[in-house]
């Protein structure tokens, strides 16, 4: 758009929508050329198209010429090209001569882009032809009048021949009626009944037995052919008369088969078989005959339908052996293969070609839609992925659903991987999906096992698949994951850690760490955020890096959060009876607590002064998209008087969006973000903007990693409320608190 001698065509694209060509020009590389440019247009969020942009191809217009023949022509031929606009108010010539359009050239116009090309060529000698080239069309003029007279001498000689073959055509048709006739008189002596019906007197003569068959009256007369049609069956009446009809039209073979009504009553079977002919008269006649096949009918009517009901019990049978053994083998909600079709695909692969890779794939966040949304919500999730997984997969891939939100790829393998792992990201990349208006955002957790070898143990493949899924979700799921001997003494000792969490839940050894939390403008102590320590029988005090992974795949997170809330809780009311001047505490909570229905009944029990406790949402990613089940506990919460808190805002997580749905009482600056405003104007420019954000929705504004006292001073002039890092306090036991804050420690280290 900003070249002006291509801003005319650009917006000619834009606005038509169609392909444009423009030229010829001047290239910056050298010669000339065409310049074709595309629209290209995306969907727009109510599904309209809209424009994105223009690609450009340049064309080599010396390659047009050599390519199109244009330079092979033959050099006794002028040609000239030249460009006329749509209106054609400007000509522009740009190949040839210009004298080439005075000379009665031909001529043809090409439709290029916004504009059309005249072509016109001429002969250089112009069109008078030389006196050697009018005695040769003379040549070719007498060759033709050859060539027409010719055909017709041989037409003359094929007329002749045509009447010899009429002629021995008339001794054969002599030959035929003698024939016809010793036929008939052999049918005297049989029940067959016989009929002779002229065509051109339209009379139609039956033997007795014709009148046996058709149950005609004695005396009575049949004559014409109105009579036989009178004693048709009304359903064969077109079909018999269509049948006849084309007898007569082609004097071939006459071969029918209907029913008649006879005089006397009765429905009657009657098979027809006729010949037309020709007598020595030149007269058309048809001569055939008739016998009565109602038994046979009636007996081939009853087997067929006792062999259509014996094929309808067949086809039943199958239908439902089929369907029986379907069902076995398949899912009954995605109709994906089952968990004992994966078994009988693994077990036959005794003579197998090819090595195998397995991928073991779980549905990540399926349990919350499934509980949060209900369980139709589920099987839609369910259906959805099943979709996924088939719309990836080759004709020679077999994929099943073994089991709850798990699924299986079968896939040959020959040692490369790269390939699988292709194949694991594009069902891993999935976008949103919408149910009933919500957006379910979830993923998938892909194991990998493969052996390249022919005898490959397949079910120990499947165990070491599950393996490395074990470890693709404990590594932060939406991931995939190759299984190794590693990964293997990885989920060992993971499976170990889940069983100490168990048991350390059951002994309640999870404790309360407190870091102290101080105001910005005095360093007076604001409050204490509560953090989850586990003093561990061998390996001593864990922080929550060492374990919270394995505790949310073990679904065990919000009973740890309501643990350490309630060991907090009942610390906090000792502080204030001894009077520790700790205004408030705060403590975690996970998302999968917040989608409790019934978390508002579980903290009922609690004395809590409004004020005093507040809780911080550690998982702030998911607050965008949270439902209506969160909102109401975040409520309830509220009325309780507990305070709404956003951590590690500023890294992604948390939006504004986010602030304004929740309206937190405080957010947390993360420390990332923190911990550099001593060396950059422009952290430090950050870090303000955050702060400005927290005022301007009356927001409190909690820094963390908070390590030297540079942090404090730069902090306190941007206008911070509340501090917290190691410059101050750094984790304690319970034990530590009381002489820390009646101390006041911080201000002597400061």
């Amino acid at each position: 758009m900003k070249n002006a001698a291509q801003r005319v065509a650009a917006l000619l694209v834009r606005d038509s929508g169609k392909i444009i060509v423009t030229g010829p020009v001047k290239l910056v590389q050298g010669g000339e050329g065409l310049i074709a440019r595309f629209p290209v247009t995306t969907e727009a969020a109510d599904g309209k198209p809209r424009f994105w942009g223009i690609v450009s191809a340049v064309m080599s217009l010396q390659a047009l010429y050599r390519d199109s023949g244009l330079l092979a022509l033959s050099p006794s031929i002028d040609v000239a090209i030249t460009a006329v606009s749509q209106d054609r108010a400007v000509n522009r010539l740009f190949y040839g001569q210009q004298d080439v359009t005075t000379r009665d050239p031909v001529q043809m116009i090409v439709r290029i882009g916004h504009e059309d090309w005249l072509i016109a060529a001429a002969p250089k000698a112009g069109w008078e032809l030389p006196i050697w080239d009018v005695w040769r069309f003379r040549l070719l003029l007498l060759l033709g009048e050859f060539i027409i007279i010719l055909p017709m001498v041989w037409a003359g000689r094929l007329m002749e021949e045509r009447q010899r073959n009429m002629r021995a055509l008339e001794q054969q048709d002599d030959q035929m009626k003698l024939l016809s006739h010793r036929l008939q008189i052999a049918l005297e002596t049989s029940k067959i009944g016989v009929w002779e019906y002229d065509i051109s007197g339209n009379k139609l003569i039956w033997d007795e037995r014709m009148k046996d068959l058709y149950g005609v009256a004695p005396g009575k007369p049949i004559a014409t052919y109105e009579d036989w049609k009178n004693g048709l069956h009304p359903d064969d009446f077109d079909e018999a008369q269509r049948e006849f009809a084309e007898a007569i039209e082609s004097q071939g073979e006459y071969r029918s088969e209907f029913r008649v009504v006879a005089y006397g009553g009765g429905i009657r079977h009657i098979r027809a078989i006729g010949t037309a002919y020709k007598d020595s008269k030149g007269n058309r006649k048809i001569v055939g005959v008739n016998w009565d096949v109602t038994a046979d009918v009636t007996i081939r009517e009853e087997l067929e339908r006792a062999k259509s009901l014996a094929e309808a019990r067949n086809r039943e049978l199958e239908a439902t052996k089929a369907k029986i053994e379907h069902n076995a083998l398949h899912d009954f909600l995605t109709d994906l293969p089952n968990r004992r079709y994966l078994d009988e695909k693994l077990a036959g692969r005794q003579d197998a070609a090819h090595g195998l890779a397995i991928l073991h794939i779980d549905l990540d966040r399926f349990k919350q839609i499934n509980d949060t949304l209900g369980h139709q919500a589920g099987d839609f999730m369910l259906l959805h992925a099943a979709g996924v997984l088939r719309s990836n997969i080759c004709g020679g891939e077999f994929v099943a659903r073994i089991g709850g939100d798990e699924f299986v790829i079968l896939v040959d393998f020959d040692g490369g991987t790269e390939q699988l792992g292709d194949l694991a990201d594009r069902i891993i990349r999935r976008e949103p999906v919408h149910y009933n208006g919500i957006t379910c955002r979830t993923g998938a957790s892909i194991g990998i096992a493969c052996d390249p070898r022919a005898e490959v143990d397949a079910r120990q493949l499947l165990l070491n698949a599950d393996i490395a899924l074990y470890r693709a979700k404990s590594r932060g799921r939406n991931r995939s994951e190759f299984f190794s001997v590693d990964i293997q003494h990885q989920v060992i000792n993971n499976k170990r850690v889940s069983d100490e969490i168990l048991t350390a839940l059951e002994k309640e050894e999870f404790v309360p760490y407190y870091q102290l939390q101080f105001a910005a403008r005095d360093l007076s102590i604001a409050g204490a955020e509560t953090l989850v320590r586990w003093p561990h029988p061998t390996k001593g005090l864990l922080a929550p890096d060492a374990f919270l992974t394995i505790a949310e795949d073990l679904d065990v997170v919000a009973a740890i959060d309501a643990m350490i809330f309630d060991k907090a809780h009942r610390d906090f009311t000792e502080w204030q009876r001894t009077g520790i001047p700790i205004p408030k505490i705060s403590v975690n909570v996970s998302t999968r607590r917040l989608y409790d229905p019934d978390l508002g009944a579980k903290l009922a029990h609690l004395p809590i002064k409004p004020g005093t406790v507040s809780f911080e949402l550690l998982e702030s990613i998911f607050l965008d998209d949270c439902d209506e089940t969160v909102l109401a506990n975040l409520q309830t919460l509220r009325r309780m008087g507990i305070d709404i808190e956003i951590d590690d805002f500023g890294t992604g997580h948390a939006s504004i969006v986010s602030l304004l749905k929740i309206a937190p009482r405080t957010l947390k600056i993360d420390r990332e973000l923190v911990m550099p405003i001593t060396g950059t104007d422009e952290q430090r420019q950050l870090v303000r903007s955050i702060i400005e954000i927290g005022k301007s929705l009356n927001i409190k504004v909690v820094a963390e990693g908070v390590e030297t006292w540079e942090h404090i001073r730069i902090l306190q002039e941007l206008g911070c409320d509340i501090l917290q890092g190691y410059a101050l306090a750094r984790p304690m036991p319970l034990a530590a608190i009381t002489p820390f804050v009646r101390e006041e420690r911080w201000r002597h280290e400061g």
